[in-house]
């Protein structure tokens, strides 16, 4: 009886675990909005980039398909995130390609389509020519190098602000969703014995935590610079 008691609760903490997880990500999944309503708003894509979007809806498929239950048996709360990822993506891509200029709307729409050949590939080789165990490898190693290169973004702007000193281009909210949801996953992929969950999503924790510790740091230098400020005689 004990033993049943340790088990549920055991399953409880890790759907908690994974459930905390969706719900972190939904803030990241919110976050490029502003972007979007100033690129409505004005009718142009100005000078932002696609590309993030076009590398965000690949990392979505790929660990979508791993978490299917046909590659990974009980870990459904992996695929749920990366379902309502990628319909964010996708959205997200729509309206950068209606408007973005010509030439710009057939790179896009090209990038897309290659998205999802290569998804389509990937699932075709996982069904047709692997068993279930060769499967999940080769879908989980898939899974870890699109994640960790997803994690080149957050370096790019830890870079960015310890050279220029500022947070003024890492916004707390996004730093603070990016560490909670890489946590919240973290653990429940140490709960599920997934090295494939925890492994990339420890590395995204302690990159998040570089982020928040930067962006107190540099938050409180400047707060006492606006405290203390020079004088001119």
């Amino acid at each position: 009886m004990s033993l049943t008691i340790i088990s549920s609760v055991y399953e409880v903490c890790s759907d908690a675990a994974g459930i905390a997880g969706n719900i972190f990500a939904f803030g990241l999944f919110l976050s490029p909005i502003p972007t979007f309503r100033r690129i409505i708003r004005n009718g142009s894509t100005e000078q932002f980039s696609g590309m993030p979007y076009i590398y965000a809806l690949l990392n979505c498929l790929i660990c979508l398909w791993y978490g299917f239950p046909i590659i990974s048996p009980g870990i459904i709360l992996v695929a749920t995130v990366n379902s309502i990822g990628a319909v964010f993506q996708l959205i997200y891509i729509i309206i950068f390609i209606a408007y973005a200029t010509k030439p710009m709307k057939l790179k896009m729409l090209g990038f897309l389509v290659s998205v999802f050949a290569v998804f389509a590939s990937i699932v075709f080789v996982s069904l047709q020519f692997l068993d279930s165990s060769s499967r999940q490898l080769f879908i989980g190693y898939l899974s870890v190098a699109s994640l960790i290169s997803m994690f080149a973004s957050p370096l790019l702007i830890i870079n960015l602000v310890i050279k220029m000193k500022s947070v003024e281009y890492m916004p707390f909210s996004l730093s603070l969703a990016t560490f909670l949801m890489s946590l919240a996953f973290f653990v429940y992929g140490l709960l599920k014995h997934d090295p494939f969950i925890y492994a990339p999503n420890g590395i995204g924790t302690v990159l998040g935590t570089v982020q928040l510790a930067l962006y107190a740091y540099f938050k409180r230098a400047s707060q006492e610079e606006l405290r203390h400020p020079l004088i001119v005689p």
